[in-house]
């Protein structure tokens, strides 16, 4: 049994609010739950139209904290994906076998 090393799976689990959340996320549910109250105290829900409208920031909010699986949840991929899209695709690799005309 060498080199053999005993990690924990739910390390990373460790470090967040009930398992499941961070700060941002919290803050982020919170926000559009509480934008959906004020507007349920303040609009008259006269059709299924106005219902949707005054529903959909906790809904909006409850989608992007869902938990989803190999990411942390729904705003995670977002982010990495527009991360990507917005970083150099063309990586320069600067390793220890590449030969480097720069000087130092």
């Amino acid at each position: 049994m060498e080199n053999t090393y005993l990690i924990p799976a739910n390390t990373k689990q460790g470090q967040l609010i009930l398992g499941l959340f961070r700060p941002i996320d919290l803050m982020l549910l919170g926000s559009g739950i509480a934008v959906t109250l004020i507007l349920l105290l303040l609009i008259p829900l006269s059709s299924v139209l106005t219902t949707i409208i005054v529903l959909a920031p906790a809904l909006i909010s409850v989608a992007l904290v869902l938990p989803i699986p190999y990411y942390h949840n729904v705003l995670v991929v977002i982010t990495e994906f527009f991360s990507f899209l917005t970083s150099r695709q063309k990586y320069i690799w600067k390793g220890w076998c590449v030969v480097s005309d720069e000087k130092k």
